[in-house]
């Protein structure tokens, strides 16, 4: 199972958010790329990068962040936030992201990820499923839909969508554990999606039950920066 250590952005600054809330907003450094050089000198080799300005407004707004990162890390980068238009992912994917994930663009205008997919093809695209009580959310999560996990991942998987990350809005910044539940009835429903687990991992324990559980990754964020979890053990972990 792939470890992902996450970075997100507001104001250029390294966050985190508890339950996606803004207003819950934690600064735990002001140069994300010191906190990448981190995560890569421990041994680590993805990073799942998220612009929150971006995710709240039109459009990308921290793509310098992620140039900055690409540019002067080897870290396999996936960038999410703010993908609202062809320009966006154009702009994401020539600062370096290997794989750009489509949140709320995916559930607002799926015709235009349709065609990205066709046009970049499904291993450089990832679905972003934010769930709130098993329903979608938008918008950095301000926006709650009726539209089901199930519904949203059955509708990509029908047009070539490989990559899912789903985070559990309840269960993130959290520290209380993931919602295994989700993850594993979405695998009995889809067990050929490479799933990728987001929200309340914070302990080894979790990771270890993720794995046996089938997930092809999981993000990892608070839990890094409060110290519940050291880099070396996550970096011993993925070579395991």
């Amino acid at each position: 199972m792939r470890i992902i250590p996450a970075i997100d952005i507001i104001d250029g600054k390294c966050v985190r958010l508890s339950q996606g809330d803004y207003s819950q907003k934690t600064v735990y450094a002001d140069d994300p790329l010191e906190v990448a050089r981190q995560f890569q000198g421990a041994g680590l080799k993805y990073l799942h990068l998220v612009d929150l300005d971006g995710a709240k407004s039109g459009g990308i707004v921290n793509w310098k962040v992620l140039e900055s990162i690409t540019s002067k890390t080897d870290l396999i980068v996936d960038f999410g936030g703010g993908i609202k238009k062809g320009e966006d992912i154009k702009i994401a994917l020539n600062a370096g992201a290997t794989q750009v994930t489509c949140g709320s663009i995916a559930v607002k205008n799926p015709a235009i990820v349709y065609q990205w997919l066709e046009n970049y093809g499904p291993n450089k695209l990832i679905l972003g499923a934010d769930v709130n009580n098993g329903m979608i959310a938008v918008h950095g999560w301000t926006e709650k839909t009726t539209l089901s996990i199930e519904d949203l991942i059955h509708s990509y998987i029908a047009q070539g969508m490989d990559y899912v990350i789903c985070t559990d809005i309840a269960t993130d910044g959290m520290l209380k554990g993931p919602n295994f539940k989700l993850y594993n009835d979405i695998l009995e429903i889809f067990p050929h999606i490479h799933l990728i687990a987001s929200g309340g991992v914070t302990t080894m324990d979790d990771l270890l039950k993720l794995k046996e559980n089938g997930l092809e990754g999981a993000i990892v964020g608070k839990a890094i920066y409060e110290g519940k979890i050291s880099l070396k053990d996550l970096a011993t972990f993925q070579d395991a």
